[in-house]
């Protein structure tokens, strides 16, 4: 029997992530294949699983830190914060907004300030309540049969349980439980296609967590295409019949989520505006962080809305018309799979258009966030492709792309991984592709070609840090060649032109530089003509990279 955390802590939410990631990991595909509402487009369980791998990746954050501080370990109000806020910058899709809007309301009640710490079944039940109610909220117009339901009940039927934390969350769980059962009833899409609602079949499956965090005992889930289906034969073919939702059999053609800094009244102005472009709109979030998703026709102006509101980021734009199961019943046969794809990591949106540009399917890395392995794996199976060869471009993200790469391998994918350390080291990599060799001798090229690639970056030091250079203070610049700190400087010129002759003492033929944004307009030129004057038969490429974090990639071939 696993250990039993007592009384509602931090430690209780960090198993609770964990049990709920691996409950998710679980029915992932069955939670997939019954997605029919809003849109059929197979990709709750995904959704709702990246969601909170993103949660469990910020809380496990935080208790690395207090670790690494040497004090004790966080309190509850820490995790939750960071439970939820990780669940917010990392939610997809509707459903995953809707359940970082739960993971908020809980948060509210929890992390709340006062005298007495919420850490009993009483809080618990009204972190629920809040919960439920706070989802609702966010949604432009609520549905019944929907995980807002399922939500709902889960908090009513807390409200008579036991006091202990682990009789509440049985109640919730139950209630939850029998709610999912009726949403057919509720909802005629879900009736004609012989399921429950998705989003819901995943809330279940987080309570059901929560069970286990509480008793160590997991209640069993029912299956939504097995005890919950209501017709014959397949329910993934079922689903696909009805594909093309919402309940009209129409709707609009994109989606579009991006994260958003506004205050509150700019928010209120937006809520009204995207809801009269499109449908199943939801906003969660607050304190000056949102995020929004929408179904719109017009992807532009839902963007320019954002723009109007405050800074919008990480924008994410799906054309339901390009996904196999987006289709209506008139429409395509699934399209054929290609041989092979690229699928790489790049740290900026001018790195993205330029693999995109080159055929690669890319995962967009901005500085402090890093792609979880699910979100790895959602780009394995866009590039639609046999063969998948895997740029990391990060030392940082190795374990994370291995498991990504095993995951679509159980997919029948064939994916071979390089262990690209620098996006510099992915463009080498990308030149020497060629489709049409066989796969072994691609990759052994693609291989031989990023190896051969020495990688240097220089950026900005955040805080005072022992280094391979010595000792850095807050605002240096470091030029840090193959990963470890070589140059510690106060000019980004004088300092990137130090680390370019270190590298180029060893020999070169081709000089690779990526400018970020925040970089010196001059330092591009200024690093050209040293190339030219000291370096005879070196080639100098530029690139520009956009928000990457660093102010300057370096390669040398």
């Amino acid at each position: 029997m696993a250990q039993v955390p007592q009384p509602l802590d931090a430690l209780a939410v960090r198993t609770w992530c964990g049990l709920a990631l691996k409950a998710l990991g679980r029915a992932r595909e069955e939670i997939d294949a019954i997605n029919v509402y809003p849109v059929a487009d197979g990709d709750t369980g995904t959704n709702l699983y990246l969601t909170v791998e993103s949660a469990a990746a910020a809380v496990e954050a935080v208790f690395a830190g207090y670790e690494a501080g040497g004090t004790e370990r966080p309190t509850l109000a820490d995790a939750m914060r960071a439970m939820a806020h990780g669940a917010l910058i990392g939610a997809r899709g509707n459903s995953g907004t809707i359940l970082a809007q739960l993971l908020r309301g809980m948060a509210q009640v929890l992390a709340a300030d006062g005298e007495s710490a919420h850490t009993d079944g009483q809080g618990l039940r009204l972190a629920l309540r809040r919960a439920a109610d706070s989802a609702r909220e966010a949604v432009a117009h609520p549905v019944e049969g929907t995980v807002l339901t399922v939500a709902s009940a889960a908090a009513d039927a807390a409200i008579g349980a036991e006091e202990n934390c682990a009789g509440v969350a049985r109640a919730a769980y139950e209630g939850a439980r029998a709610a999912l059962a009726e949403t057919p009833g509720q909802l005629a899409v879900l009736e004609r296609a012989g399921v429950v609602d998705a989003g819901g079949r995943g809330l279940v499956a987080v309570l059901a967590a929560l069970v286990e965090t509480f008793t160590g005992e997991a209640p069993r889930v029912p299956g939504g295409s097995g005890a919950y289906a209501r017709v014959n034969g397949d329910t993934r073919a079922a689903c696909e019949e009805c594909a093309g939702a919402p309940a009209d059999g129409g709707g609009p053609a994109y989606e579009v989520i991006y994260l958003l800094e506004a205050g509150d009244e700019a928010v209120a102005r937006l809520r009204e505006r995207l809801d009269a472009l499109g449908d199943s709109l939801v906003v969660v979030g607050g304190d000056g962080l949102w995020n929004v998703h929408v179904h719109v026709d017009d992807a532009g102006a839902a963007v320019e809305a954002g723009v109007e509101a405050g800074r919008p980021y990480r924008i994410r734009i799906t054309h339901f018309a390009a996904g196999d199961v987006h289709t209506t019943r008139a429409a395509r046969p699934p399209r054929e799979r290609a041989q092979r794809a690229v699928v790489a990591v790049v740290p900026g949106e001018g790195l993205a258009g330029l693999y995109g540009q080159a055929g690669a399917t890319t995962v967009l890395a901005r500085p402090g966030e890093p792609p979880a392995s699910g979100e790895l794996v959602q780009a394995v199976r866009r590039a639609h492709a046999r063969e998948v060869v895997l740029l990391p471009n990060d030392a940082d993200l190795r374990h994370t792309a291995a498991a990504a790469a095993e995951q679509a391998r159980t997919e029948g994918i064939r994916v071979a991984l390089i262990p690209t350390r620098s996006a510099v080291q992915g463009i080498a990599a990308l030149a020497v592709h060629e489709p049409e060799r066989r796969f072994d001798e691609d990759v052994v090229a693609m291989t031989s070609a990023a190896g051969a690639t020495r990688y240097a970056e220089v950026a900005v030091a955040e805080r005072q840090s022992w280094t391979m250079a010595g000792i850095c203070q807050a605002g240096d610049v470091l030029g840090l060649i193959d990963g470890d700190v070589a140059v510690i400087g106060s000019d980004v010129t004088a300092t990137a032109e130090t680390v370019l002759d270190r590298m180029l003492a060893a020999g070169g033929e081709m000089v690779t530089l990526v400018l970020g944004d925040e970089a010196p307009k001059t330092v591009a030129a200024h690093l050209e003509a040293r190339v030219r004057e000291s370096y005879l038969a070196v080639d100098t490429v530029v690139y520009r990279g956009g928000r990457q974090g660093p102010l300057l990639l370096i390669g040398v071939e």
